[in-house]
C-alpha cells in the first residue's frame, strides 16, 4: 500500500539508535533522505526548527504532493521507543 510516504531520518555517525535505524531501513529496502546532521549545521538547524529538539535520530514522513511539495505527515524522535509506528510507516513506503 503505496500512500506516497516520503521519509528524511536525521541522524549523527556517533549514535547507535541512528545506525540502527540506519540497517533496519536498509533490510527493508526503504528509501529515505539521510541528514547527518553532524556533518552539514544546516541539517541540525532544521531539524531543530521541525521538532525542537537536537535528539537524534528524527524521522519526519512525508506525503508527497503536487509540484514537488511535500506535507508533513508525522514526526517521531527515536527508533527503539517508536519502532511499531515507524514500521507501520514504512510499510506505506513499500
Amino acid at each position: 500500500m503505496n500512500e506516497d510516504l516520503l521519509l528524511e531520518l536525521y541522524t549523527r555517525p556517533s549514535c547507535s539508535d541512528c545506525q540502527a535505524a540506519k540497517e533496519y531501513l536498509a533490510e527493508e529496502n526503504i528509501d529515505y533522505i539521510d541528514k547527518n546532521v553532524g556533518e552539514d549545521q544546516s541539517f541540525e538547524e532544521e531539524m531543530k526548527e521541525l521538532s525542537g529538539s537536537r535528539i537524534v535520530p528524527f524521522f519526519a514522513f512525508y506525503k508527497k504532493g503536487l509540484l514537488g511539495r511535500k506535507r508533513p505527515v508525522k514526526n517521531l524522535i527515536g527508533f527503539e521507543v517508536n519502532r511499531k509506528e515507524i514500521e507501520q510507516l514504512v510499510g506505506k513506503i513499500k
